[in-house]
């Protein structure tokens, strides 16, 4: 009433007001009138040529990192020249219109003169072979479109400075299967490249550079086994999302620790909506859930000691060495070194364009993909006769009782020993043995003798606390289980025996399980299991997320022996590494009393003939207090004196030099090529 009293007075300023107000009102009225009206059906079909395109975007694998926190393997970016298609769409048009239109010229001038020829005008049917087909048409978009992307990646390449190669059939490809996401024209440019881009205003019509995260191993070939290679897949895992429009490039371990803890480190992928229209070209995105990083995979690998024990593989006969060496923490069964060679660069299994010809060949020509160190099944030779000194001692065997090693008739200079008919060469010379001099020469005799008189079931009894014959269960997917007899057959032999008694048949071993093995004899009695991973830390240290660290000195079994045994034992194996005759000389290291066994095994064929020989160092260290467990397997190696125990020396040296204060900061580690 108030309202109505005032505009019944004579008041020009707010009968204005009113009547601006009221307009203002009719125009909303008008607008909502169009929208929802008039152009109502416009809207409808609009929403009828746009649909949405759901797209997988892969997480940020975790790192992998040494127990010092060193950097194994991680995701860095990459940057990419891409061709985003959408841009492209008007000179995708034009360029086809433009060949359309010259395409119906060309049939035109060909139909006319064909009528001229004729001296008639042909027939509606006749006709039909200068028109245009849908093929025709379809192809010549084609070309359109490949035309107007070749242009512009030869502007890139102008830009860059460096050929850029086209490939249609790509394109074509990415077209018509991924019309939605940019096209990669040039992937993982330097710093000089994408200096050379940016350096630019203005970019060719459509191009951008675009940041991809990107696998890298930093030390290329170091612990490349133990870390293992990824391969290219997209596709969801358990738990996610199974339906998506498009997926971008992602990787699954397929070997390593890339591979056991693969769902630890790959996290969450993401999801974003893209907005097409009728054509396939993207409209707008949006992200309806972000991605979430993996975990950092903490392992118990030093990166110093790795280095180490590849570097002293490398240097038996270059990089083709085949062979492996294992060092653990006799106490914690820490793995502080798995190397194994010939190895392999893992990045190569994440670039785009696969590994090139020559360095595939070079791989299956070595199994270099092979991890020696779990993944191959070895003879022991020798270094068995750890065990079957122990079950011997154990069995009541005097360690100071002299045996006496006969002469080989043919070789005077060497011992053997007949069982049955069969003559088994020794490689000791003849002489007076006690237990500690037999272990430290090796002597056949010697332990075939006693493994005859202890019989071979207390040595396979002792055998099977040691776990022989089973595999160790690290989640890396390249482990056997080797090979040791369960019990004695009906047809064992006595030639059995003495082939168990210097580990050769039946008994095939890892040096991942010669690891083991020596740690137990060094620990006093404990047979523990392997632990290649420490921790899962979370990728980001600010969440507040708890570490999940992983028990260490899990211990399998107990070997149950006499401790007074292991003394006696571990003294014999002091002195093949300190004694003048010792086959393990060539491991010493100043200040380092290093317990150890040499061993070689003759690898023969079916009609045993011998066709190579596997040399073996198994050691531990220090004698008096132990620490470190250091084993080493070279195929076709010398001697273990004399091709393997070299090669524990540098390794030992490494582990003392851990003990070391670290690196400061402004210190860095060299990397291995």
């Amino acid at each position: 009433m108030l309202v109505i009293d005032q505009l019944r007075r004579d008041d020009p300023q707010l009968r204005a007001v009113t009547l601006v107000v009221l307009g203002g009102l009719g125009v909303l009225l008008a607008g909502l009138w169009w929208v929802q009206i008039v152009s109502a059906r416009d809207y409808q079909e609009s929403l009828e040529t746009q649909s949405f395109r759901s797209v997988r975007i892969p997480a940020v694998r975790g790192s992998i990192l040494d127990c010092n926190h060193m950097v194994l393997a991680e995701n860095r970016p990459t940057y990419n020249v891409s061709l985003y298609l959408a841009e492209l769409r008007k000179p995708f048009d034009a360029a086809y219109f433009q060949a359309l239109a010259e395409a119906h010229a060309a049939r035109t001038r060909q139909l006319e003169d064909a009528q001229r020829n004729l001296g008639r005008r042909l027939t509606k049917q006749e006709r039909k072979k200068f028109a245009l087909s849908p093929d025709d048409k379809n192809l010549l978009r084609e070309m359109s479109r490949g035309g107007i992307a070749s242009n512009v990646v030869l502007q890139v390449s102008q830009r860059l400075q460096q050929p850029v190669a086209f490939e249609l059939a790509r394109f074509e490809k990415h077209y018509e299967t991924r019309l939605a996401l940019p096209y990669p024209i040039v992937e993982n440019l330097d710093p000089t490249n994408i200096a050379r881009f940016e350096e630019q205003s203005t970019s060719p019509l459509g191009v951008d550079l675009e940041v991809q995260s990107t696998r890298v191993y930093p030390y290329h070939t170091t612990a490349a086994h133990l870390l293992g290679s990824l391969r290219r897949d997209d596709s969801s895992v358990e738990g996610e999302e199974a339906s998506f429009s498009y997926r971008m490039p992602d990787y699954r371990g397929s070997l390593g620790i890339e591979y056991g803890y693969d769902k630890d480190l790959g996290g969450t992928a993401g999801i974003k909506s893209v907005l097409v229209n009728n054509v396939g070209y993207r409209q707008t995105e949006n992200v309806w859930s972000p991605a979430e990083p993996g975990h950092n995979v903490v392992l118990t690998i030093d990166l110093r000691v790795q280095q180490a024990a590849e570097n002293a593989l490398r240097n038996v006969r270059g990089p083709t060495t085949r062979g492996a060496v294992v060092v653990m923490d006799v106490h914690t069964g820490d793995i502080l070194a798995m190397a194994s060679s010939p190895t392999l660069d893992p990045n190569l299994f994440v670039h785009r364009k696969g590994i090139a010809i020559e360095e595939l060949q070079r791989i299956n020509d070595l199994y270099a993909q092979k991890n020696r160190a779990t993944q191959e099944n070895y003879a022991p030779g020798s270094i068995f006769k750890i065990v079957v000194g122990l079950a011997a001692l154990e069995a009541g065997l005097n360690p100071n009782e002299i045996f006496t090693v006969e002469p080989n008739p043919e070789q005077p200079g060497k011992g053997a020993i007949f069982v049955g008919r069969r003559k088994i060469r020794d490689t000791a010379p003849p002489g007076p043995y006690d237990f500690r001099r037999a272990l430290m020469r090796s002597s056949n005799s010697y332990f075939i003798t006693n493994g005859l008189r202890i019989g071979p079931e207390r040595i396979i009894q002792l055998g099977h606390r040691f776990h022989l014959g089973e595999k160790i269960g690290l989640p890396l997917h390249q482990e056997t289980s080797g090979a040791f007899p369960n019990q004695i057959g009906s047809g064992w032999t006595d030639g059995n025996t003495a082939n168990l008694s210097i580990g050769q048949d039946p008994v095939l071993v890892t040096p991942l399980q010669v690891a083991v093995l020596v740690s137990a004899i060094a620990n006093g009695g404990k047979v523990l299991w392997p632990r290649v991973v420490d921790r899962l830390e979370p990728y980001d240290a600010t969440t507040g997320e708890q570490p999940v660290v992983f028990a260490s000195g899990r211990v399998r079994d107990e070997l149950g022996v006499g401790q007074h045994s292991l003394k006696l034992l571990q003294e014999a194996m002091l002195a093949d590494t300190e004694d003048p005759e010792g086959t393990g000389r060539h491991a010493v290291v100043p200040g380092l009393r290093i317990c150890g066994k040499t061993g070689t095994a003759q690898i023969q064929d079916e009609r045993n003939v011998k066709t190579g020989q596997t040399t073996w160092f198994a050691s531990f260290a220090p004698y008096e207090n132990p620490r470190w467990a250091v084993v080493v397997m070279v195929e076709d190696g010398a001697s273990g004196g004399d091709t393997c125990s070299p090669v524990a020396r540098p390794v030992y040296t490494a582990l003392l030099e851990r003990e070391k204060p670290r690196p400061g900061k402004g210190e860095t580690m060299a990397k291995a090529n």
